[in-house]
């Protein structure tokens, strides 16, 4: 399962509209960083077959099986953080993640 909170629903909602179209948004993983692993966000305009979809407030999360393994229970919010935002993630398949913050380990 993958869930966005509220705010992060609004968030992405809030973009869909401005764009003017879209199913939802796709959450992956790509090798990357110095722990292995980063997210990846992405519009979805045509979904794929094998896709597992989640709803959350609204808001349709698009996930490929591969990716699945490593980000099932994942929760995305949306943060300000002095004056940084962005989304958050709480992944319990984490084991850690590189000092800048930009890659984990699962």
């Amino acid at each position: 399962m993958i869930e966005l909170t509220e705010r992060a629903a609004k968030h992405v909602s809030d973009f869909l509209d401005n764009r003017g179209h879209g199913e939802g948004i796709r959450v992956g993983i790509r090798t990357a960083g110095c722990s292995g692993l980063a997210y990846v966000l992405e519009f979805v305009d045509d979904p794929e077959p094998t896709d597992e979809v989640f709803e959350s407030f609204g808001v349709k999360v698009f996930v490929d099986p591969k990716s699945m393994v490593y980000l099932n229970g994942l929760q995305m919010d949306y943060v300000t953080e002095g004056l940084n935002e962005g989304f958050k993630f709480t992944n319990p398949n984490q084991k850690g993640e590189c000092g800048c913050g930009e890659s984990f380990t699962v």
